[in-house]
């Protein structure tokens, strides 16, 4: 099942319990088809249109949010254009967004190397820390 969007413009000249059972008709009719409604949102309400629309300059908005399988949007829309109290609607798909790329792998900083010095073999190393052990001042733990 695919997520929805609808929003559709009811005429202002209907009232406001005629409006009431058109929402509930809409709303039956995704429910009939297989459609579940998370949201019916009337809270737009009344608003001035951009353009004139048979001549009516101001609509009820009604925002429907629904789960629904791919055939329901083309029947919503053939019931919604046979309505004459339905001046526009839209249908939209809401698609989640998710990432094909794989996130960048963290490539370690190179390593600049110290200018090459001379080896000292491992005897001259040993011999300076006896001689450092010699010369150390003894002390008393008492």
């Amino acid at each position: 099942m695919n997520r929805y969007e609808m929003i559709y413009i009811i005429d202002t000249g209907l009232e406001e319990t005629a409006r009431k059972e058109l929402i509930e008709k809409v709303s039956g009719l995704i429910t009939a088809n297989g459609g579940e409604i998370e949201k019916v949102d009337e809270t737009w309400g009344k608003r001035r249109l951009a353009y004139a629309i048979d001549y009516k300059t101001e609509g009820w908005y009604v925002l429907v949010t629904f789960q629904a399988p791919a055939e329901l949007p083309r029947e919503l829309e053939r019931n919604l254009q046979i309505n004459e109290n339905v001046l526009r609607y839209l249908v939209v798909k809401l698609v989640e967004k998710r990432s094909a790329v794989k996130p960048r792998a963290v490539r370690p900083a190179p390593v600049e190397e110290a200018p090459a010095e001379e080896a000292v073999p491992a005897e001259a190393v040993t011999e300076a820390v006896a001689e450092a052990v010699e010369a150390a001042p003894e002390t008393d733990a008492e």
